[in-house]
C-alpha cells in the first residue's frame, strides 16, 4: 500500500498528514478522537484499497502536529483545520469519516460545507453523547485522573491496560508507540497536549460549544452512523433520534464493539464502511 507523510501549515498550526493509497484514488478524510492519532486508521485504509486515497492527520495538539499555545481545542477549530488541509491539497469535495470527537467535527463540517462532503460516516458519536452519556462522564474522569508522565514504559503499559482492558495486546502496544514519547529524564510522557485538551474539555467556554442537533438536521449528504453495541458513549436511542430527524441519515450497530469500533471489530467495521461508501 502506498503511503505518504507530509506537514501542512494551517491556521497557525503545523499538522502532520498521512496518506494511504493511490494519489488519484477517491479522497476520504478520517478524523480521530480526543486522544487519538492518524495512524489509528491504517487498518481501514488498507481495507479500502485500491479505490481510496485515505487522508488522516494528527489533529492539533496531538501526535506530530503542533500544540496550540492558546489551547483552542474546540470543535470550530477542528472544522477550520479540515477546511484548511483540504484547501491546501486542492480537494474541493471528498468523503469524510470521524470517530468520537472527530465524528462531532465531521458532523459540523458536513453541515457547514454541504457541497464538500459526498458521504459521511460517524463512528460512535452524536449530540447527546458529547455531554450527557456515561461515556462522556468516563472520558472527563479519565482526563482529570490521567498521569502527566510515567517512570518507565511498563508503568505506562499497565496504565493503558487498566484503562482499556478490552483492547487487544497488539492494539495496546500500538497506542504506546503513538501516544507516548521519552521525556528526556528516563520517563515517558504524552505526545498530545494533555493539559490543554483536558482544560478545554473539563471547563469549556459555553459560548464555544456547538449545539449538535441543528447540525445533524442540516446534513444534506448520505450519512451512516455506526454505534458500538457495547458503547457507553453513543446510546441506541440517540442514534434512533438522529435518523428520525434527518432522512439522509441511517445507523447500524456492531455487536461486540465498544466506543472504539475500528479497534474492537475491525473486519465488520471495515466492511460496513466500504459497503456504504461504494454505494455511490
Amino acid at each position: 500500500m502506498q503511503r505518504r507523510d507530509t506537514d501542512i501549515a494551517v491556521n497557525g498550526m503545523t499538522l502532520h498528514l498521512t496518506e494511504w493509497g493511490p494519489q488519484d484514488g477517491r479522497p476520504l478524510f478520517m478524523l480521530h478522537g480526543i486522544r487519538g492519532y492518524a495512524e489509528t486508521f491504517a487498518g481501514i485504509a488498507q481495507a479500502l484499497q485500491p479505490d481510496f486515497r485515505v487522508l488522516a492527520y494528527d489533529q492539533r495538539g496531538r501526535g506530530a502536529s503542533s500544540w496550540d499555545p492558546g489551547r483552542n481545542y474546540y470543535t470550530d477549530a477542528y472544522v477550520d483545520d479540515l477546511a484548511g488541509v483540504a484547501d491546501a491539497l486542492g480537494l474541493e469535495s471528498f468523503d469524510l469519516l470521524g470517530h468520537s470527537m472527530g465524528g462531532i467535527a465531521a458532523i459540523v463540517f458536513a453541515a457547514r460545507y454541504p457541497q464538500r462532503v459526498r458521504r459521511l460516516i460517524v463512528e460512535d458519536a452524536g449530540p447527546a453523547a458529547f455531554e450527557g452519556s456515561a461515556g462522556a462522564a468516563r472520558i472527563q474522569r479519565e482526563l482529570r485522573e490521567t498521569p502527566a508522565s510515567f517512570p518507565d514504559i511498563d508503568a505506562a503499559r499497565e496504565y493503558l491496560r487498566a484503562l482499556r482492558p478490552s483492547v487487544t495486546e497488539a492494539a495496546r502496544e500500538e497506542r504506546l508507540r503513538h501516544m507516548l514519547k521519552e521525556d528526556g529524564s528516563g520517563g515517558w510522557t504524552w505526545r498530545h497536549d494533555h493539559a490543554g485538551i483536558a482544560a478545554t474539555r473539563l471547563d469549556p467556554d459555553p459560548a464555544r460549544v456547538v449545539d449538535l442537533w441543528p447540525q445533524v438536521q442540516a446534513l444534506a449528504c448520505p450519512t451512516l452512523v455506526v454505534r458500538g453495541g457495547r458503547s457507553d458513549y453513543l446510546q441506541a436511542q440517540t442514534a434512533c433520534d438522529m435518523a428520525a430527524r434527518n432522512p439522509n441519515l441511517e445507523w447500524i450497530e456492531i455487536a461486540g464493539a465498544g466506543h472504539y469500533i475500528h479497534d474492537d471489530q475491525p473486519e465488520v467495521f471495515n466492511q460496513a464502511v466500504g459497503g456504504f461508501l461504494r454505494r455511490a
